[in-house]
This record gives structure tokens, C-alpha cells and sequence, in this order.
């Protein structure tokens, strides 16, 4: 059977890097891609040195021209995407009062617009083909009450709308949409200090990255539409 072809945003670090990593054990090809040339080539040389096939390009999803480019050098070296993962995100911690119109725009660029973008480069042909399968790492602030979240909340949400209604567009294409939604992962989107004082009670990227590919290998003729993934001892608030 024809190794399928999964391309996986903001693999640079975290749970990007391990989904890449877990797919790739899996037998597919991954491509990763990312703002930090040196940790995705990093990631790719790993994934060759144990034999698996992996390719790494340079991409900031917000960009339209970005994307495009992305996509066209996908498909000279590897062929039709069959999976992406849109893991790209990144936040600030800040109350609604102290957030700026840039911090708004950086959320919602790379959040949302990014999701948007890639989602709707890949999806003429996964409509051609009659098979795809799209995966949103989302966040539980998607619908918890984050204090000094209000902007990151309000970006994530915005994908789960969009995506909620995409999946019922294509259900006819036999294109899958899954959103999965972490509580908090030990990734570098915290600050050091939160991260030492929660690291025990966190769960780890690999977990996801186990919990991702369940959902891709394991869904057939159903589809597994939303994943919640949450600490044993809940959110760090609690």
C-alpha cells in the first residue's frame, strides 16, 4: 500500500515534534514544517537515522504566499498530502485589559488564519481523492474559563466553529475532521517558572502524540470528531 503522506505544522518543538516523530514510526511520511529551520532539520535527521522518511520545510503559516509555497514543494517531493495536522499555535498570558492589538493579531494569525490556510490548500485534492483526514490540535481553553487567556481562548475557538462546520461540508468526501483538546502539556508555550512548578502534573507531548495517532489509525468507516486529553489532577488551577 502507498505510505501515506502527513504534514505537520509547528513541529519544531513539543507536541508538533512528537506527533512527526510518532507518525513516522508508523511507516508514513512525514513532513514537518515550521519557523525554526535548525530544530526541523534536527527533527528530520532523527527521524532518518531510524530509517523513516521525512522531509522539513521552513513556513510560517499566517503567511498565504507561505503556505502556497509549502504546499507546491510538498507536492514535487512527496506527493498529495493525506494527513494534516495543524498543531501551529502560540499564546501570551495577559488580562484583556493588558493585551494588545498585536498580541490580538499574532493570536489570531497563527491560530486561526494558519488553520484556515492550510486546511484549505490540502482540501481540493482530498476532495478529488475522496480521502483526508484533517486533525486540530486545539486546547481546552477552547470552552474553559482561562484568566489572562481571553485572546487565545477566543482563537481556538474560533477553529473549533470553523472546523465543526467544515467536517459536516465534506463528511460526503470521506474526509474526516478531528479536534483534539490538550489541558496543559509540558511544551515551551509556558514560562520556565510554570513549568518547573507543574512539570509532575502535566501530561507530556508524547502522551498526546500517542493519543493523535489512535485517532487517526484507529477511526476506519467512523470518524473520532473530538478528543479530550486532561491532567489525572485536572487543569493547574484546580
Amino acid at each position: 500500500m502507498k505510505k501515506k503522506i502527513v504534514w505537520v505544522t509547528g513541529a519544531s518543538t513539543g507536541i508538533g515534534r512528537e506527533i512527526a516523530k510518532k507518525f513516522a514510526k508508523e511507516d508514513c511520511i512525514v513532513v514537518v514544517s515550521g519557523r525554526r529551520k535548525s530544530r526541523l532539520v534536527s527533527l528530520v535527521g532523527e527521524i532518518k537515522f531510524a530509517g523513516k522518511e521525512a522531509y522539513a520545510f521552513v513556513s510560517d503559516v499566517s503567511s498565504e504566499r507561505s503556505v502556497h509555497n509549502i504546499y507546491k514543494k510538498i507536492r514535487e517531493h512527496c506527493g498529495n498530502v493525506d494527513v494534516l495536522i495543524n498543531n501551529a499555535g502560540v499564546t501570551v498570558f495577559k488580562s484583556f485589559l493588558e493585551t494588545k492589538i498585536y498580541d490580538f493579531d499574532y493570536l489570531f494569525d497563527i491560530n486561526t488564519r494558519g488553520t484556515f490556510l492550510c486546511t484549505k490548500i490540502v482540501l481540493p485534492q482530498m476532495i478529488k481523492n475522496r480521502y483526508g483526514h484533517i486533525i486540530n490540535i486545539i486546547s481546552v481553553a477552547a470552552n474553559t474559563v482561562f484568566e489572562n487567556s481571553s485572546i487565545y481562548s477566543a482563537s481556538k475557538a474560533a477553529v473549533v466553529a470553523m472546523s465543526n462546520v467544515l467536517r459536516k461540508e465534506v463528511r460526503k468526501y470521506n474526509i474526516k475532521i478531528t479536534n483534539v483538546f490538550p489541558g496543559p502539556v509540558d511544551t515551551p508555550i509556558w514560562d520556565t517558572k510554570t513549568r518547573q512548578k507543574y512539570r509532575k502534573r502535566m501530561m507530556q507531548p508524547k502522551d498526546v502524540a500517542e493519543v493523535v495517532y489512535e485517532a487517526y489509525s484507529k477511526s476506519g468507516k467512523n470518524m473520532i470528531e473530538e478528543i479530550y486529553l486532561r491532567p489525572q489532577k485536572g487543569d493547574l488551577e484546580n
